[in-house]
């Protein structure tokens, strides 16, 4: 049922969304240059590497030693447009289609925190990870993540069609109030280094 319910609005989200697809990867040449998408290999369902892709929303700005510059530099004020409406997100509906996301499930996150969670925490790749989430209808990044495993780890208990419409209702609603795209204090929000920081 849920991959039905995947299949079936990913599919009809890129149909309708097709016509402002070129004029967003326009916009991104322009303000940001190429390339327009950001690829990314994430962890997926059991941990499995998936690749993901977005609208770029940085720009790839770098010190004098050739490393990329802090989020908050490369953030420009297009790029938080980008990211205030999720438009920086619909790429990934090709990866729901392609059966390595589900439009409902815990965020994916960074390959290097796979070694840092504890086994409970690790249980958020027991479903397949998703565009949106109850942890980004419930704070998103302004949460701690602490917080956010539990709500991940919520869902994972509780989830069911209803959850996942509840869910969706509420990533619409949280489209228009934007609130949470970045933690207190950072453009985005920090990284994970392990259970002992707790945040």
């Amino acid at each position: 049922m849920k991959r039905m319910v995947d299949i079936i609005v990913s599919s009809v989200a890129l149909v309708l969304l097709l016509p402002i697809m070129p004029v967003i990867a326009a916009l991104v040449a322009i303000f940001l240059g190429r390339p327009v998408l950001f690829r990314q290999i994430r962890p997926g369902l059991h941990g499995r590497p998936i690749a993901i892709r977005k609208f770029r929303s940085m720009t790839e700005a770098r010190d004098s030693s050739g490393r990329l510059r802090a989020d908050g530099e490369r953030l420009t004020r297009f790029g938080r447009i980008l990211r205030s409406f999720s438009l920086d997100e619909i790429p990934q509906l090709i990866s729901v289609l392609r059966g390595d996301m589900s439009l409902v499930g815990p965020r994916p996150l960074l390959m290097q925190y796979l070694p840092l969670y504890t086994p409970e925490q690790a249980r958020r790749h027991n479903v397949k990870p998703g565009i949106t989430g109850w942890a980004q209808v419930n704070g998103r990044n302004s949460i701690n993540w602490n917080e956010k495993f539990a709500l991940d780890l919520w869902y994972i208990e509780n989830k069911s069609f209803t959850v996942d419409l509840l869910i969706c209702c509420k990533t619409l609603a949280g489209l228009l109030n934007r609130k949470g795209i970045s933690a207190v204090g950072s453009a985005t929000i920090s990284h994970f280094t392990g259970n002992k920081s707790g945040d």
